[in-house]
């Protein structure tokens, strides 16, 4: 058996298709509820194959230049691929960071447990650091299989539900500013602008990709309807809030009158109560439901009853995998002055991560370079993976084993130098 594992040619771009769960009308996330579904049901049905022409556009798409696919041919046939796509992060300091989002990612059946996705991983990330990627993220569609290849949790996200009857807020003046009901070319221009802002302002959030909002459209699709679209303006005329929603239809009374809030992001206070307060009052409505939001959402603190935004699924969102770790931690900023010595397990698909580091914060910056110095702390690179974005909590890791201090005070340190406030999200996946 032959194993050959490099990136595709055009010529080669539907046999990698071809073998990926979503183009053959397979499942391709584990049957468990999603934090990112808006449906009642756990996880949404899957596509139907994609025909030819399909084929034939999307592998015009795997070709572009910030898409770096990876495959592995068995006796010269195609049975396997990912890829990396060329992204930013926002890490703690508001610092943009380079990212390798992995994406479009499998092996087919008769070839799986053969280390194949390892090699495929394993040249990805060497094409990453070769293009200057200090991190790598993906979004775990099974949740077992990406930490033997180094990524953990970075980011949590929550699924909510909030009654119509008991939306009630607790200052209910009209904000300043104005709401508007539009079509699909005209969020298809709001959102780029409004994501442009937030992405500057809240850790975790993604550079879109050139095409993020090309898909919005005003056409019905099956029993999910339409979708809708709702901006806000200041009193100045200014875009500064927009909100995609949908109106399901569904033959059960218990989910009927259901309002989905598909996508929501608002730069201005004024904006983000105006429109969840119009959300969360429309009319012929029961409920809304909103898929894939943060742990810290505001909203609950505006509601006279907190407890009536009830959050109904919670999971990981980004898991994240750092390739260049003095690189990598020398990009962020940090929360308060830091001299600590940490020391990081084998590290066999990244082993310029393995040894003990000297990481030190000043107000001029953070410097990370190789010591022979005696560690305060040992841990793995996928539990620094989730302490990087400053969301995950470093005593919960060293209680797991993941962690493991030296000294006295080392966990208090590196909780108290790693943390964020508010918790770091991203708004979508790739």
């Amino acid at each position: 058996m032959k194993i050959e594992i490099r990136p595709i040619t055009r010529a080669e771009a539907v046999d990698y298709l071809k073998v990926l769960p979503f183009a053959n009308g397979l499942p391709n996330w584990e049957p468990a509820p999603a934090a990112w579904h808006g449906g009642p049901e756990a996880w949404p049905q899957p596509n139907k194959p994609a025909t030819d022409q399909q084929l034939e556009c999307w592998a015009d798409e795997v070709m572009a230049d910030h898409f770096h696919p990876q495959a592995a041919f068995v006796d010269g046939k195609l049975v396997g691929g990912s890829a990396m796509v060329s992204l930013a992060i926002t890490a703690p300091g508001l610092r943009p960071v380079p990212l390798g989002g992995v994406t479009a990612t499998g092996v087919i059946a008769t070839h799986r447990r053969q280390g194949l996705l390892r090699g495929i991983m394993q040249a990805m990330f060497d094409e990453a650091l070769g293009r200057g990627e200090p991190l790598a993220a993906l979004s775990a569609s099974e949740g077992g299989i990406y930490g033997r290849f180094g990524f953990s949790p970075a980011t949590m996200r929550v699924r909510w539900e909030l009654e119509r009857s008991d939306a009630m807020f607790i200052d209910r003046k009209p904000a300043s500013g104005s709401l508007e009901l539009v079509d699909a070319a005209t969020a298809r221009l709001a959102w780029p602008e409004i994501h442009e802002q937030i992405r500057h302002r809240q850790v975790g959030e993604l550079a879109p990709q050139p095409d993020q909002w090309a898909g919005l459209t005003d056409d019905p699709a099956g029993s999910d309807g339409s979708m809708r679209y709702l901006v806000h303006r200041n009193p100045q005329g200014k875009l500064d809030g927009v909100a995609n929603f949908r109106l399901p239809w569904s033959p059960a009374l218990e989910h009927a009158g259901t309002l989905v809030v598909d996508g929501f992001q608002a730069v201005s206070s004024d904006a983000y109560r105006a429109m969840w307060m119009l959300l969360t009052d429309f009319d012929l409505t029961r409920k809304v439901v909103t898929p894939s939001r943060p742990i810290d959402e505001p909203l609950r603190w505006l509601l006279r009853n907190p407890r009536a935004m009830r959050i109904t699924r919670q999971s990981d969102n980004l898991w994240l995998r750092i390739l260049d770790l003095p690189t990598a931690l020398a990009a962020r900023a940090y929360e308060s002055t830091a001299d600590l010595t940490i020391a990081i397990d084998a590290d066999t698909m990244c082993p310029g991560n393995t040894g003990v580091w000297h990481l030190v914060v000043t107000p001029e910056g953070a410097t990370c370079s190789p010591t022979n110095a005696r560690p305060d702390l040992t841990m793995d690179i996928q539990a620094l993976g989730s302490l990087y974005l400053g969301g995950m909590s470093a005593a919960v890791l060293a209680a797991a084993g993941r962690i493991r201090p030296h000294r006295p005070g080392a966990l208090a340190d590196i909780t108290r130098v790693f943390r964020v406030d508010p918790e770091p999200f991203n708004s979508f996946g790739f």
